[in-house]
């Protein structure tokens, strides 16, 4: 199959007709033909490249999960510049920060006792006196109240300390973490991998390459867990491209990376307000272009309450098929940013309508992507008027 069966290239740049080619076979791209579809792609090529991919790997299939989050302290000892999220644990008196004990994190998991939700993601600041051990009980605890529910918990960062304050191997730790129940690893806190711009905006938190070895040691250990990547601030397309070929050499390594995530910075609140966001026309070609190099990531993910519900539903066009799940508004991390989404929660029937709406086929999944439902020729009779994952 060639290119010119495939997409329109009149009026493409002549230099993008051999990845044009590349995709319409198959291939892989390069990383100096990555950075050549950023800067010469217009969106309706990119949409064309994209759309084909995913149409390719998933017909019209989208999914989503029903979960819910908890995030057990904003209290951090990290002081990275992007974040409106975190307090510093001198702010500990600030009205919004706060520090859930185990028992109020028990208490948010009994709360979902009816309802009929898969998982449960637990990420937060990075807090000295919740330490892994802490977290593994409180794990156990988790699985003793839902033994169903699965729990993806805690971003390299996170790990990182962790491990680090218990003297423990990666390894060690995440075994630890394992035994008590832990199923896998959100991708968060990756950030920019590259050296030059990861110091200027977090550089007291993880490396590049120890977020890449945690993630590699729970593949090891069969934790599957997802990859993000912040965009949208200081960083250059070359950056965007070294941080996704790493995930993408990784991958060919492990193949135990489910999605690929990338995170729009919003600039509300925090040290870097002064840069500003990036237009939809960037996250179109962010999103799209993560699907045409990320060739061996199953998902590409558009997170909803980041990127606001209306553009992930734009984004379902241009390579995306996963758009995250109900939440039920247990995530703080980016309305704190100023994100659309203040209050994030959706009902199945929202998302159902959602994903409907522009002509793809609405499938509830785990979290480790079993189909569990097919919401194709599901009828509601009115939309809920309570919380409902039903």
């Amino acid at each position: 199959m060639s290119a010119n069966d495939t997409f329109i290239l009149e009026h493409v740049p002549a230099e993008l007709h051999p990845i044009a080619h590349k995709v319409a076979r198959g291939e892989r791209i390069t990383a100096e033909e990555g950075i050549k579809l950023f800067e010469l792609g217009e969106v309706a090529f990119l949409g064309q490249l994209a759309d084909f991919i995913r149409t390719q790997r998933h017909g019209d299939t989208t999914y989503f999960n029903k979960n819910f989050h908890v995030e057990p302290t904003n209290l951090c000892v990290f002081d990275c510049k992007f974040c409106a999220y975190s307090r510093l644990l001198r702010e500990k008196g600030d009205l919004q920060a706060w520090e859930m004990s185990a028992e109020d994190i028990i208490e948010t998991v009994k709360s979902y006792d009816k309802a009929e939700v898969t998982e449960v993601h637990i990420v937060g600041g990075v807090h000295p006196k919740m330490g892994l051990h802490y977290f593994a009980d409180l794990i156990r605890s988790i699985k003793a109240e839902r033994p169903d529910i699965h729990v993806k918990a805690f971003t390299a960062v996170e790990l990182e300390y962790m491990c680090r304050k218990a003297k423990l191997s990666y390894k060690e730790g995440l075994e630890v973490l394992k035994a008590a129940g832990q199923d896998s690893l959100p991708g968060g806190g990756a950030e920019i991998f590259h050296d030059e711009i990861r110091d200027q905006i977090c550089k007291d938190k993880c490396s590049a390459d120890q977020w890449l070895e945690i993630h590699e040691t729970a593949h090891e250990l069969g934790m599957p867990s997802n990859a993000t990547m912040l965009y949208g601030h200081i960083e250059a397309y070359k950056h965007r491209i070294h941080h996704m070929e790493a995930l993408r050499n990784l991958q060919d390594k492990t193949n135990k990376f489910n999605a690929f995530i990338p995170l729009k910075y919003r600039s509300g609140n925090n040290q870097m307000s002064d840069v500003g966001e990036v237009s939809v026309i960037e996250d179109i070609k962010m999103y799209a272009v993560a699907r045409i190099f990320m060739d061996n990531f199953p998902h590409i993910k558009a997170y909803w309450p980041m990127i606001g519900r209306d553009t992930a539903q734009l984004l379902l066009k241009f390579g995306v098929n996963d758009i995250d799940g109900t939440i039920d508004d247990t995530t703080k991390i980016y309305s704190m940013a100023g994100a659309e989404e203040q209050s994030p929660k959706m009902s199945t029937y929202d998302i159902v309508k959602l994903i409907k709406s522009v002509g793809k086929r609405p499938v509830e999944r785990d979290s480790v992507y079993n189909e569990l439902k097919d919401y194709s020729d599901v009828e509601f009779e009115e939309a809920p008027t309570v919380k409902s994952y039903n």
